[in-house]
Parts: C-alpha cells; structure tokens; sequence
C-alpha cells in the first residue's frame, strides 16, 4: 500500500498514526504541494491523504482510511476504545490559536513537499488568502504562545496516560495528536509534564515523529 501524504498536513497525520498504532506496513509518498496531477490521476481531484492499495483501488478521507485499517487489523480497535467529549470540545477550541502559530512557518520547513520554490510559493499564497499575511502571523507570536500556554495546561488535566489520552486507544488520540504535532513546528512552546509525555509516547506509538528538531522561531 502506499499513502500519498503532505508532512504538514493534520488530515495526513490522522491517517499516518493508524499504520503506526496498528502495526500495518505501509509506504509514504510525499507529494509536492504544487503537484495537482497525481492526485487528481488517482481520485479526481487534488487533495490528500489518499491510500492506495496493491489492486488500485483508492480511499481518499484520513477517517475513512482510519477505519478501513483499523477494521482489518488484528486485535484491539482503536475505533472503539473510550471517547472523552472534553478531548473534542479542546480540539475545536484550540485550534485556531494553533493554526496561527503553525501556518506561517510551514513553508519555512524543510519538509518535502517544499522541495521546490514553486510547491513553497504556491502554499503561501493559498494559505495567505485563507489566514492572513504570513509576517502578521508571526508578528504576532508572543501573544499567541500566551494563549497555547493556558490552552495546553488545560489540556494536562484531561490526559489520562501518556500512552493514550483516555487510558485506552481512541478516536480522540487521532484528533489530539495532529493538533500537537502541529505545535512541535514553533519553537518556545512550553508543554506540561503530562502533555510532554503524551505527544513523546504518542508519536513513538504512531511512527509519526514530531517537528522539534526543526522548530521555527518568529
């Protein structure tokens, strides 16, 4: 199988953890962001993520892929483990903020579907028209750390084990973690001791390594 992702990408995310957490091989393909032909050859459109399988065929939601992965392992379903409303009500609140943070420095990152100028420049300009000039953005950093810093200690408070966010496996594990791999790209983010340790185990359980190592200041 091979899933057709972009590494920024949160959706891609949620469908990259599935392989990880369930122990299923797959192989990435990293598209450029620029690149609309191969997507809209496999499903009719440009979008990611999209799974396609050793016969053709093709999913191209990051839930439906999920799903479909989870259903066919063996063992323990993800899909079934407990959900915590409070996880989805933080995921929606708290988002936003991270967005602000994230966008900005995505086309700064030596991720690989910026592997030209062209697939660089056509993200921002794109992401520009939906959230603002990108120097704003930036701009406006310590503010925005100020509030990720009072939504990640609420978030410390929800987070039952390190190894899931609920105690157990879960749905809520594939929206939380995107959310906080996605703040691993801005550098001077300060996580709680629990939340530290959730994203840690998390991203070694999924296979989905975070972006410390390349984390963007101002």
């Amino acid at each position: 199988m091979h899933l057709y992702i972009y590494d920024h990408c949160p959706f891609c995310v949620k469908a990259r953890m599935i392989f990880g957490l369930r122990e299923v091989p797959v192989t990435l393909k990293t598209l450029l962001n620029d690149d609309a032909e191969t997507p809209t050859q496999l499903v009719g459109e440009k979008k990611v993520p999209i799974l396609e399988f050793e016969d053709g065929y093709t999913l191209d939601e990051s839930l439906a892929i999920v799903t479909c992965i989870d259903s066919e392992a063996e063992g323990v379903k993800v899909m079934d483990g407990p959900r915590n409303p409070e996880i989805a009500r933080w995921v929606s609140a708290a988002s936003e903020t991270v967005a602000k943070l994230f966008i900005p420095r995505v086309p700064k990152a030596p991720l690989g579907e910026f592997a030209t100028p062209e697939a660089a420049e056509h993200f921002t300009h794109n992401k520009q028209a939906m959230f603002g000039d990108f120097e704003t953005l930036l701009d406006q950093t310590p503010e925005l750390l100020v509030d990720t810093q009072r939504w990640l200690n609420e978030l410390d408070a929800l987070i039952q084990s390190p190894e899931a966010v609920n105690g157990v496996l879960s749905l809520d594990d594939i929206e939380l973690f995107p959310v906080l791999r996605q703040l691993s790209l801005v550098a001077g983010v300060q996580y709680p001791e629990r939340v530290e340790a959730y994203r840690q185990a998390i991203s070694r359980r999924a296979d989905v390594p975070l972006h410390d190592e390349i984390a963007i200041a101002a």
